[in-house]
């Protein structure tokens, strides 16, 4: 089988009223590009008739692929599960909750190449949600942003395009899912941002409130700042001498250990 040129990830947790019209939008969308490509659905442990919507989906559209946990392990675990899963050349994340448009999604692509990096990352300037939701936000972005020294101004829109190679090689902790971009930007891969429209919630609710996105968010912070202090940074050369075993004195020197 062809491998797809893109892979869109999304994870999913109690949305079966959200996941027919998200399907039915994004689908002809994908369709429209003229790029193989796959969508990677992963049920994280619903309760509900979410993973049974998405099989739904998978049997009338062999471009659909449905990953399921049996219990739930968060939106971290979902999102490496669906990356490891992804055969795409880039890989899209979103939710599954209609917040994100789908039409952005060939946007972003576009944008990729337009700008020619490694990863573009959405901004919603607009954002459609209630004030506490957009309050507790802003300062999580605030803080992540002055931990982490990067200038992202809206660090958890769920839209983002990246090299598959980024992802495919990049190792999760739980809650790390909130810091792609930090964690690409330490391998250093170049990015680009977008703006990106949002919309109100229709349907389900959401699964983050103040204590999710402040105070693990900065738990998982100094996490981060941890492994940016002691991310190996070097740059090494080999001469052309050594690489063929013909520096001086090499040999005398191998000479004399053989001897000893």
């Amino acid at each position: 089988m062809t491998a797809p040129e893109v892979s869109v990830v999304i994870p999913f947790f109690e949305e079966e009223a959200n996941v027919a019209p998200l399907f039915e939008e994004l689908l002809p969308i994908l369709d429209g590009m003229g790029l193989g490509f796959e969508v990677v659905g992963v049920d994280d442990g619903s309760t509900d008739a979410t993973r049974a919507r998405l099989y739904e989906v998978a049997a009338r559209r062999d471009e659909v692929r449905v990953l399921h946990f049996e219990k739930n392990h968060g939106q971290t675990a979902a999102f490496e599960a669906g990356f490891a899963a992804a055969r795409g050349r880039w890989i899209v994340t979103m939710d599954g909750d209609l917040q994100i448009d789908p039409a952005d999604v060939p946007r972003m692509l576009a944008y990729c190449d337009e700008r020619g990096v490694d990863f573009v990352y959405g901004w919603r300037k607009d954002r459609k949600d209630n004030f506490v939701k957009r309050a507790s936000t802003r300062i999580a972005n605030a803080v992540r942003n002055f931990l982490t020294h990067e200038r992202i101004t809206d660090t958890g829109c769920p839209l983002k395009v990246f090299r598959a190679e980024i992802l495919h090689r990049m190792k999760l902790f739980n809650g790390m899912h909130r810091f792609l971009i930090t964690l690409a930007h330490m391998d250093g891969w170049t990015s680009a941002e977008m703006v990106v429209a949002h919309r109100h919630r229709q349907h389900g609710r959401s699964k983050y409130g103040v204590m999710n996105r402040v105070f693990r968010a900065l738990r998982d912070c100094f996490s981060v700042r941890w492994m940016m202090k002691r991310h190996l940074r070097y740059d090494v050369a080999e001469s052309p001498a050594s690489a063929t075993g013909d520096e001086p004195g090499g040999g005398d020197r191998g000479s004399e250990a053989a001897e000893s």
